[in-house]
């Protein structure tokens, strides 16, 4: 990797005076001496999916912390004081990239020297919004197809093994045994689909959450209820109606609702023109004995949801 683009993917700069001195109260309040006695790496990771494959790769040799609480939508999420301490007192901290994080930048811009900051999804090849400028990052759902986790293993491997070269060995020999289980889920998606009549395939979700899962499965993303890739955006009637007129001529079978959204909006559009609504996960698992308590059992859940509504 050259040193350009290794910059880019594993960054480290100063703390600017102002963010410093609004944390280094809650920073010495909040330390963790455990981590310290039992020598393991202190890892943040922002999202309970990048933290889950973290996980898989780190094994028990790191001490893992999670941003964004289960259920947390990362489009709507505001980071606390408290929260702004996790990210200053851990030595590497994992990012979905592709602009997920936008709500952290100014503070991973200027991040301390003794913290390493690392883009799961460096070297995906991100699908961009139609319309987008160039200064669009594209969209960020790159968890939604298992290639792109694969990619995500790779680059934690060589952030943990960057930051911590002991155990290099162990973390490249978990991401190894994990991205197996990847090429199984995926072998498992193609037969699930394969229940599907290729013209069946037609998405609409409540935001552009399966564009990589459609790339890669062969569905066709007819459409959203709130445009482009993030919560925040809101639809004008006018793009409701056509959403509606778009449905009915595509014999849509199903609108796909992820379990954190706002479902008013989707609720009313199924009322008008008689459509079901099939709840699936997005950017948050559930907790681990939940039904989608690992990227694993998120896929496999969302995977049969969407089978068994268009099959």
């Amino acid at each position: 990797m050259e040193n350009n683009s290794q910059a880019r993917w594993l960054r480290s700069t100063f703390f600017t005076a102002v963010v410093a001195s609004m944390i280094i109260g809650l920073v010495a309040c909040g330390e963790n001496p455990q981590a310290e006695l039992d020598g393991k790496l202190k890892v943040l990771a922002t999202t309970t999916i990048v933290a889950d494959v973290v996980r898989q790769v780190g094994g028990n040799l790191i001490d893992l912390e999670v941003l964004l609480p289960v259920g947390t939508d990362p489009h709507t999420f505001a980071p606390t004081p408290q929260d702004l301490v996790k990210v200053s007192e851990a030595e590497l901290v994992f990012l979905n990239g592709v602009g997920l994080e936008a709500f952290l930048q100014t503070y991973l811009d200027n991040i301390g020297d003794n913290v390493q900051v690392a883009e799961v999804s460096y070297g995906v090849i991100v699908i961009k919004e139609p319309d987008g400028s160039e200064h669009d990052a594209g969209d960020p759902h790159t968890w939604t197809d298992p290639e792109n986790v694969k990619i995500w293993v790779e680059n934690i491997a060589n952030a943990l093994s960057e930051v911590d070269p002991s155990h290099s060995e162990s973390y490249r020999a978990n991401a190894e045994a994990y991205q197996s289980k990847l090429d199984e889920l995926d072998a498992w998606i193609e037969s699930q689909v394969a229940q599907i009549p290729q013209e069946e395939r037609k998405i609409v979700s409540d935001h552009e959450t399966l564009a990589y899962f459609a790339q890669r499965y062969g569905f066709t993303q007819i459409g959203t209820v709130i445009p482009g890739t993030s919560t925040l955006s809101e639809p004008s009637a006018q793009e409701v109606a056509q959403l509606e007129d778009l449905i009915r001529t595509e014999d849509v079978q199903a609108i796909f609702v992820d379990t954190t959204a706002n479902p008013q909006l989707t609720e009313r559009i199924s009322k008008d023109i008689d459509i079901k609504i099939v709840l699936i996960y997005s950017g948050s698992l559930t907790n681990t004995d939940g039904e989608a308590g690992s990227y694993l059992d998120y896929m496999r859940y969302n995977v049969l949801a969407i089978v068994e509504a268009l099959k």
